[in-house]
């Protein structure tokens, strides 16, 4: 069974890039990054749709955290325990060969040594840890458990033996490249409210669907039609993988609001950010039916006021609003209904 080796480092944001390239150079088959400050950078971007909880930022803090992965050589070789050795290119450009850990070792820390003669690399090599290849194909899944949404709507990975009560709506839900497992506040809180509101044969439209949870949801709980769209292509195919994974006739596709296929819905439900949702609520009034509801999630409390204010003056009046750790979720009606 093929073993890997993980090597971690802590270093500066200014350094960071340099030692990435150093190590992707080396031969490592992945490069792991996590820098404080480009995350930052990324949520701050104009139009971006990406967001994380401050408590998440803050214990980054602003030391980057960068990891790399390389393979014990695959091909055939027996290697001794006490003397692993691991494929890694010793020259740019030619093809990789093996090398003791100890020596890995030496040659890293030396290198780090060379590149703090101009540039901050902060505490540099840590060490390393061993992962073994089934280890990193399962150990993930432990992570990963059966969630009671409501009093009747579970979410449970494949992998995962469940009998349902009588009563219980079971979505079977894998984490994939797209946001939507259910273990987030704001899909809890939108699910909730599907839970309570969508009616049999209602027209539903789920905005920014990512893993297609809230629409694989919706038609669980009998919704007529219902309609899946997000701006990421990648998350559209992970959507339609789960809806065949959950026998549910959806039609997810890449897009916007206005690219929605029907003229109104009776249920609009956008489990996205404040400010994604602030901007949309303009256009939401007209692609209501009478008496369709909006249920609007993804909202971090201190944008709450911003955002019903947005509504109200797009036509929507506040029907109820739900809070849950730092995150807000409502439900918004049109005044002229």
């Amino acid at each position: 069974m093929m073993r890997w080796l993980a090597l971690d480092f802590a270093t500066t944001h200014e350094a960071a890039d340099l030692l990435v390239d150093y190590l992707s150079g080396l031969g490592a088959e992945g490069v792991e990054v996590q820098d404080a400050q480009e995350i930052r950078a990324i949520l701050s971007a104009p139009n971006s749709l990406h967001y994380a909880d401050t408590d998440f930022l803050n214990k980054l803090g602003e030391t980057v955290r960068v990891c790399a992965y390389f393979v014990e050589f695959p091909e055939g070789v027996r290697c001794n325990r006490k003397i692993d050795m691991f494929a890694v290119r010793l020259y740019d450009n030619v093809p990789k060969t093996l090398i003791r850990l100890k020596d890995l070792e030496v040659m890293i820390r030396d290198k780090i040594r060379d590149f703090s003669g101009f540039l901050d690399m902060g505490a540099g090599y840590l060490g390393f840890r061993e992962i073994h290849e089934e280890d990193w194909a399962e150990n993930w899944k432990k992570h990963y458990q059966t969630i009671h949404l409501t009093d009747r709507l579970v979410i449970n990975p494949s992998w995962l033996d469940y009998s349902p009560a009588p009563d219980e709506i079971v979505i079977s839900l894998d984490p994939g490249s797209a946001f939507g497992t259910g273990r987030h506040e704001t899909t809890a809180l939108c699910a909730e409210f599907l839970d309570e509101l969508a009616e049999a044969e209602d027209r539903v439209l789920d905005l920014g669907t990512g893993s297609g949870i809230l629409a694989i949801i919706a038609a669980k709980l009998g919704a007529g039609l219902v309609e899946a769209i997000d701006i990421d292509p990648l998350a559209v195919e992970v959507a339609k993988t789960n809806c065949a994974q959950n026998d549910v006739r959806i039609n997810c596709h890449a897009g916007e609001l206005s690219d929605a296929l029907h003229e109104t819905y009776d249920l609009i439900v956008a489990n996205i950010i404040a400010d994604v949702i602030a901007a949309l609520a303009s256009s939401i009034p007209n692609r209501l039916a009478k008496d369709g509801l909006f249920i609007a999630s993804g909202i971090i409390k201190d944008k709450f006021t911003y955002v019903e204010t947005a509504a109200r003056q797009a036509g929507l009046e506040l029907l109820v609003q739900r809070e849950r750790s730092e995150w807000c979720a409502a439900v918004f009606r049109r005044i002229d209904c």
